[in-house]
């Protein structure tokens, strides 16, 4: 009888490498949201209930074979539901009323507000770094929001970055429930009810906004799809690689979110950010690197369950 080979370990650069680039990879897919949420043609609060619909066939089948199955909805999955809905809601309006690289980058402002809720709210007190790094990304993006010229794109800029910027808080509360929630979960169900706890919120706000309800294009639908879609893989290949590379490298990895927002705004849509726009972007972006680097360096017991890198399209 032949002897079976023995198992032979795939080395730690190599798995490291290949988290890197599935880190990549889904920080790309996630990056061409905003694009695509231009794209599609009906209202932005509408755009979010269609998006989250689309992801639920992929979200249902990924739910039914993890452990447990569906199961049943916990509170905090409906709290993350809720969250999302509301993140979803503000960032779409965002990016409706600003350009879409202004409205990506002060929306990955995020894990600067987890650190920061994490601190008030669960005594969870970050290295002293991470005061620098509030400072650095709250400067940016005021610089970002009060700066004029070739970078103030979109109907109504200043209340698209603040709505961009309210975004940023509700994923902030958002990803707070999940990482509580995945201590007793899995991802796949909490991703699946949290789906469908924020579709109905979402449904009723654009009726009442008064939105456009569907996709009146080709294009629209297929943007809708890709959305959903988007926020099943993009989310699910970060969510691997984050589990294989340290706080910090991931931190700076999927910041290429925005820089693909600010690259394809400037293809199709002709956005130009101005030269303090792009400051403030690289100061704001500098201090969310610097607040994952500060996580890191707190002691383990601190940390929350999950990494905590938070940028947008992570979980």
């Amino acid at each position: 009888m032949a002897m079976s080979s023995p198992t032979i370990p795939r080395p730690a650069h190599t798995e490291r490498g290949t988290a890197l680039l599935a880190l990549l990879a889904g920080a790309l897919v996630i990056g061409v949201a905003p694009v695509l949420v231009r794209f599609a043609d009906a209202g932005p609060v509408t755009v979010a209930f269609w998006r989250l619909l689309f992801s639920l066939p992929l979200l249902t089948v990924l739910a039914r074979r993890s452990p447990g199955g569906v199961g049943g909805p916990s509170r905090l999955a409906v709290l993350a539901g809720l969250a999302f809905a509301l993140d979803l809601a503000f960032w779409h309006n965002g990016i409706a009323n600003t350009s879409v690289g202004k409205a990506t980058v002060l929306g990955n402002l995020t894990p600067v507000v987890v650190t920061a809720m994490s601190w008030i709210l669960l005594k969870q007190r970050p290295a002293r770094l991470f005061l620098l790094a509030t400072g650095l990304s709250i400067g940016g993006a005021w610089t970002m929001a009060a700066a004029r010229g070739l970078g103030s794109v979109g109907p109504n800029p200043l209340l698209g970055d603040a709505l961009s910027l309210a975004a940023a808080f509700w994923y902030a509360l958002y990803f707070m429930a999940i990482s509580a929630a995945r201590r007793v979960e899995g991802t796949a169900r909490i991703m699946f009810w949290s789906a469908l706890t924020g579709m109905p919120l979402l449904l009723v706000a654009g009726v009442l906004l008064g939105e456009q309800s569907y996709p009146t294009s080709a294009a629209g639908w297929a943007a809708c799809v890709g959305l959903g879609v988007m926020h099943v893989v993009g989310q699910g290949t970060i969510a691997w690689a984050l589990g294989r590379l340290s706080a910090a490298t991931a931190a700076v990895t999927v910041l290429v979110q925005p820089v693909v927002a600010v690259v394809l705004g400037r293809i199709l849509f002709n956005e130009i950010f101005g030269v303090w726009q792009s400051v403030g972007a690289v100061v704001a972006l500098t201090g969310v690197a610097l607040a994952q680097w500060a996580w890191r360096e707190e002691p383990p017991v601190q940390r929350l369950h999950s990494t905590r890198t938070g940028a947008r399209g992570t979980m």
